[in-house]
């Protein structure tokens, strides 16, 4: 969430996502009423009261994003690539019945047994 969010940031467009008039931090910061944004389970995820949600979510701008995790999630996008831990490319594998991700590049390693 906070990777959209922040977009227009990092483009130095706006200071804070609250300047640009596009961004669903309306919505989900402030609770101002948008037909045109449906409450995603991962932001109804973050607490049971409306109110609590606007709160937990406002908390997740306090800090921006480190480098290394605006490169793995460039990098995800640019390739095509699932993000995320072995158990949840594991379970996306199994779900579309083929592998996931990019193949190491080069020769592969050659084992030499002892």
């Amino acid at each position: 969430m906070r990777y959209i969010e922040l977009n227009p940031v990092r483009a130095k467009m706006v200071n804070t996502p609250t300047q640009y008039p596009w961004s669903s931090y309306h919505r989900n910061g402030r609770g101002k009423t948008d037909e045109i944004i449906t409450p995603h389970p991962l932001y109804q995820s973050l607490a049971r009261s409306e109110k609590d949600r606007q709160t937990a979510y406002k908390a997740l701008f306090k800090e921006g994003i480190a480098d290394n995790q605006l490169t793995d999630i460039r990098s995800a996008w640019q390739t095509g690539t699932p993000l995320g831990n072995e158990s949840f490319l594991q379970r996306v594998e199994n779900e579309l019945k083929c592998k996931v991700g990019q193949a190491r590049r080069g020769r592969p390693r050659v084992v030499v047994e002892e």
